[in-house]
């Protein structure tokens, strides 16, 4: 109870400060604001390793992507993965839900680092521009794409089917997706305490390439991350 409250305490202030700290940047290039999205995710890791004795294994460095355009696809179970993969990834640009580009200043560091919004289960001018603004953040940048294909964070047990925005994403683009199973969820649950002394794996699969059927794509990369996490248990 005691290192939850000092992680927390430890955690959030140090996210507050960093945010302060680099308020300026947002006048400035993005790379700034970039790295300071970096500095969060490994505040994020020293926090857990300190208060929590929670050690970060990373399986599969070897199939990390190079020198080539793709899109990473990531199971999400908690916080973690949104900064920590910051510090493994080349700053990826996130797909996230409209919303949290509204939050006051937090809001504005997600635009700052170029994030593409979308309204969840809305049609909308925003919506239909959606793959146009994909395709011109790409042309623009070596950074990689990142979605969380199952939507929003999930318990550690939960399977539930990938949404199949990823699927369209990876026929539209016709570039390598990086499936990333990351089992975060028994260390840092959506819901209720986080747990001490136990391992965070981010395992990154093997690539799947353009050029089978979105509907199979979709299949493949459910079941790789899946069968991950369930060997992760």
């Amino acid at each position: 109870m005691i290192r939850n409250f000092l992680f927390s305490i430890f955690f959030f202030s140090g996210i507050i400060i960093l945010s302060l700290i680099f308020l300026p940047s947002l006048f400035f290039p993005q790379k700034v604001v970039l790295f300071g999205g970096k500095l969060m995710g490994y505040w994020t890791g020293f926090c857990l390793r300190f208060f929590l004795n929670v050690k970060i294994k990373i399986k599969g460095k070897e199939n990390i992507i190079k020198n080539e355009k793709f899109f990473i696809a990531a199971s999400h179970q908690s916080m973690f993965e949104t900064f920590y993969l910051q510090t493994i990834f080349d700053s990826p640009v996130f797909i996230l839900k409209k919303e949290l580009t509204l939050i006051p200043v937090f809001g504005w560091y997600l635009k700052k680092i170029g994030s593409i919004s979308i309204k969840r289960n809305k049609i909308t001018k925003d919506n239909s521009d959606f793959f146009e603004n994909i395709f011109q953040k790409l042309k623009n940048t070596k950074r990689p794409l990142i979605i969380f294909p199952q939507g929003t964070r999930v318990l550690p047990d939960e399977r539930p089917p990938f949404k199949k925005g990823v699927s369209r994403i990876y026929e539209e683009l016709k570039i390598i997706c990086q499936p990333v199973a990351i089992n975060s969820g028994y260390v840092w649950p959506k819901r209720g305490q986080k747990k001490q002394k136990k391992n965070i794996t981010i395992s990154i699969l093997k690539p799947i390439h353009p050029g089978i059927s979105k509907n199979d794509f979709l299949k493949n990369l459910e079941n790789s991350i899946y069968a991950e996490l369930d060997s992760l248990d």
